[in-house]
């Protein structure tokens, strides 16, 4: 029972950390796309 308690909460340690790095690794790619976006406005003819 301990070594299934200490599992879980490895487990549940690990799934909290990937959710941090994906939700980064997110706003890392829509940051990206906005400058992006932002250099194609810029460089189009008015």
């Amino acid at each position: 029972m301990r070594k299934l308690l200490i599992l879980a909460a490895a487990a549940a340690a690990l799934a909290v950390s990937a959710c941090n790095t994906v939700e980064g690794a997110g706003r890392d790619v829509s940051s990206a796309g906005h400058a992006v976006t932002d250099t194609a406005r810029d460089a189009k003819p008015q």
